[in-house]
């Protein structure tokens, strides 16, 4: 049956409906905390911008600590009973935050802690979901897979920030934290419900130790001319990213001066930009080729995100923060969906547990110091200095990708050695 003649896969594909559930649950709470933590440490605790800069660095700590093993322990796993261990680990820690404050014995040392451990269990889920998605969806379904993927996560991402700056003014920041347990218990319904039983894996041949697998990831990743270009461009770009991300919300209150239900609105804006840019993806491969879409959405449209620092409490500041933000959200989701379906091809299934955590340990180790670079600029130099500072690096970071050798074609390689369609 001819593809435009197809029912969506969502309709037709109940496992991947149920990992689409998880996923995009799993975003939408993450957005709520995103918005809720910040303005839980700042109004509860009274912390400094360094403060809530560390607690998004200690939720990202977790990839740089323990990434690598974690690849080579999903490889070895069964993924399913092991998400739902970590949706289970997860509920509980977030759903003793809002538990504490009521209480009144909340402190800074419990919201550190609850950050370094969901972001462990982070750590484990992500790469069981990523391993066992193209399992569940082959050949031409996962380009579909990928972009109805990001698309919803980026609409739950919008639902988050919106709706968890309305949870904050009904329910106060501590509060609001309970829209979030409340979505990893979905999300563990959701993988509860997979029918899909993977066979085990094998076991490595006698002799085979878990560092020997983790240096077989490594080896892939950085030998390859592709994947270590996308590994470390990833990881600049994610330097810069969560250097200006982790003083947004505090930049927004005070020197913006905006109310959180407006905070919420602004960052919900990004969703927008997100499921543009997921769906724009597939027609920007497909239109300019895979290779060139990339270079656009690295090097072209996160030159906008120079427009962020002028956000104030005023038509215009806040009409030209919502540009920069959602044109950088839109270029980063479309840049992703098109990598992920290349790397869900082009990784033999065998090794792409750990070669996805091998670019993760790269991709994600930048954050928690992009963390701490942006709290420590603030503290140096002042907020609205650190923004324009790391903003100005964002469009900076696709320079990498120059290196590879998708420059020399038009699209992506479908397999390793085979070169890509010609410019």
């Amino acid at each position: 049956m001819p593809a435009s003649k197809r029912r969506p896969l969502l309709l037709r594909h109940a496992d991947f409906r149920r990992l689409w559930t998880a996923s995009t649950t799993g975003r939408t709470g993450s957005s709520v905390a995103s918005v809720a933590l910040p303005l839980t440490a700042l109004s509860v605790l009274d912390a400094n911008p360094f403060q809530v800069s560390v607690l998004t660095a200690a939720s990202w700590l977790p990839w740089l600590l323990i990434g690598l093993v974690a690849g080579a322990w999903v490889d070895r796993l069964t993924r399913r009973p092991l998400m739902l261990v970590c949706d289970a680990a997860a509920f509980l820690l977030i759903a003793a935050i809002p538990l504490a404050a009521w209480c009144d014995v909340l402190t800074y040392a419990q919201l550190l802690v609850t950050a370094l451990l969901t972001g462990t269990a982070s750590v484990f889920f992500k790469t069981s979901y990523e391993v066992l998605l193209p399992r569940l969806v082959t050949g031409e379904d996962r380009v579909e897979a990928n972009s109805t993927l990001h698309a919803s996560e980026e609409a739950g991402q919008l639902a988050g920030y919106s709706g968890g700056g309305a949870l904050v003014t009904l329910l106060g920041p501590a509060g609001a934290m309970l829209a979030q347990a409340g979505t990893f218990a979905v999300s563990l319904l959701a993988v509860l419900g997979l029918r899909h039983r993977e066979a085990r894996p094998q076991r490595p041949d006698t002799g085979t130790s878990l560092v020997k697998e983790i240096r077989e990831g490594l080896a892939f990743t950085f030998h390859d001319g592709y994947i270590r270009a996308f590994a470390l461009c990833g990881a600049a770009t994610n330097l810069a990213l969560t250097a200006f991300q982790s003083i947004q919300v505090t930049f927004l209150v005070r020197e913006a001066h905006l109310p959180a239900g407006t905070i919420g609105l602004l960052l919900g804006a990004g969703g927008l930009g997100g499921i543009a840019g997921a769906f724009a993806a597939r027609r920007l491969g497909t239109r300019l080729g895979t290779a060139r879409a990339v270079y656009l959405l690295t090097l072209g449209t996160p030159c906008l995100a120079l427009l962020i620092p002028f956000a104030a409490h005023s038509p215009l500041g806040i009409g030209l923060f919502t540009l920069g933000y959602a044109t950088v959200v839109f270029s980063v989701v479309a840049e992703n969906t098109i990598t992920a379906t290349f790397e869900q091809n082009y990784i033999p299934a065998a090794l792409y547990g750990r070669v996805r955590t091998a670019s993760a340990f790269v991709n994600y180790g930048t954050i928690p110091l992009g963390a701490l670079l942006g709290g420590a600029l603030a503290e140096g130099i002042g907020l609205r200095p650190a923004m324009w500072s790391t903003v100005a690096l964002v469009p900076v970071c696709g320079l990498i990708l120059l290196t590879s050798p998708m420059r020399r074609g038009r699209d992506l390689p479908a397999t390793p050695g085979e070169r890509g369609a010609p410019a």
